[in-house]
């Protein structure tokens, strides 16, 4: 199976290439249901170009779209005509002469937008022109098979991995209501995640069905009855493929660039172990699936694949998270001689790093506290002995994001390899 990974921006493009996966995602500004992405824009099809190798790398132009939307979309053909993309993620049968006219050689994905979930609506899109189904997240393992065999030649993807919705694949209107940002344009609010009163009594009671209570549980006086649990399949590959899947998808172009390499890692070896004939030990697969649980996320649960018993219980919890991501190994430079340990400290013999590294930082690091370093092949490093340097060589005792640094260290780095900590007091809290 075909393992696709999320991609806002350049830096999450190359981390996901770098950490497995076989096919990116990533959306057009303004076409794309993930306005708060960064989304891609300008000249950044070059860049893509020269990354892009022999991956596969996906368009999202999955937004519902008004007639301003199309107009928009036909002066755009040309700055779209530049990127090399295999496919477009669709969710409007509105856009499809259109694309089929400038694009006829590119293959049309439907969107989960679009809410394929049985077999009949599956043989209408395959007339349309779709080569492959991203299916409704509410289809379960028995109607995928069901579509497989009946429409072989047409390719199913669906999510395995990330945020669910409240409402049916994300036709909802509670953030339009509520932040005037509709999720059907891509600006979502998340509302239905955010923390609820309820005044005087912990349950629910409806109108028309009296007696019949929906428990609400609080914490510090809130609770999070319309916040899904996140989805993760990561157990259940086998399932997915003897049902007919050809593509698993990670959903996340809105989280960082730590979260993307992390989940895609952990998917990569799992799917390699479906396939090897001397595959990882379990052990070896234990440690990338517990790597999950250190990332940002909810409440685990399989979605609708088994049943819907799972997924109609609220996520109860905060956001869980063990680490926090600091940034990513860049670029190796050569080792000078400009500045030395023993310079600081005379009295002490200086220690000669074997590597130097450039940092790309998104957090403070402190010289002496223990990093994590892990990569594509490199489940975990740990160290407190390294040095951070400023851009004229010096020792920093502590550095911020915004400042230019690198880093000496005897590891084994390689650049795109991410850095993280467990946190200090006080940190990672909130939802």
């Amino acid at each position: 199976m075909e393992l696709l990974s999320p991609a806002g921006n350049l830096e999450k493009l190359k981390t996901v290439y770098l950490f497995g996966a076989d096919a990116a995602y990533i959306g057009i500004r303004n076409f794309s249901l993930r306005q708060k992405a960064d989304n891609f824009h300008q000249e950044e099809y070059d860049e893509i170009k020269k990354i892009k190798g022999g991956k596969k790398l996906y368009g999202a132009l999955n937004i519902y779209f008004h007639h301003a939307d199309l107009q928009n979309l036909e002066t755009h053909i040309d700055y779209l005509s530049e990127y090399p993309f295999d496919a477009f993620i669709v969710s409007d049968l509105g856009i499809i002469d259109i694309l089929q006219k400038h694009f006829p050689e590119t293959r049309l994905h439907l969107s989960t937008q679009a809410n394929c979930i049985n077999l009949e609506a599956a043989k209408v899109y395959k007339r349309l022109g779709f080569s492959r189904i991203i299916l409704g997240r509410e289809t379960p393992l028995d109607e995928i098979k069901r579509i497989k065999d009946a429409l072989p030649d047409i390719e199913l993807e669906c999510f395995v991995h990330g945020a669910m919705c409240l409402a049916y694949s994300g036709r909802c209107f509670l953030s339009r209501y509520m932040a005037d940002r509709s999720a059907n344009q891509g600006l979502c609010a998340h509302s239905c995640r955010w923390e609820y009163r309820v005044r005087d009594s912990l349950v629910l009671e409806e109108a028309e069905r009296p007696g019949e209570y929906y428990p609400i549980e609080e914490s510090d006086g809130f609770t999070t009855i319309m916040s899904s649990k996140d989805l993760c399949m990561i157990d259940h590959l086998k399932e997915l493929r003897d049902a007919g899947i050809d593509s698993v998808k990670i959903e996340g172009r809105m989280k960082s660039a730590y979260y993307a390499a992390v989940i895609t890692r952990a998917y990569r070896k799992h799917l390699d172990a479906l396939c090897d004939e001397n595959p990882p030990s379990r052990e070896d697969l234990d440690f990338y699936r517990g790597e999950l649980f250190k990332v940002s996320h909810r409440e685990f649960s399989t979605g609708f694949f088994f049943g819907k018993d799972e997924i109609e219980s609220p996520n109860l919890s905060e956001r869980l998270q063990t680490h926090q991501f600091l940034g990513s190994v860049g670029n190796e430079i050569s080792l000078g001689n400009e500045v030395s340990v023993g310079d600081e400290v005379p009295n002490e013999e200086p220690h000669v790093y074997s590597r130097r590294f450039t940092l790309n930082l998104k957090n403070k690091i402190r010289t002496g506290e223990e990093l994590e370093f892990i990569g594509p092949d490199l489940p975990l490093a740990k160290t407190r002995d390294y040095r951070v340097l400023d851009k004229e060589g010096r020792p920093l005792e502590e550095v911020n994001h915004t400042e230019s640094c690198a880093i000496e260290i005897d590891l084994p780095l390689k650049p795109g390899y991410l850095i993280r900590r467990l946190p200090h007091d006080g940190e990672l809290k909130g939802r």
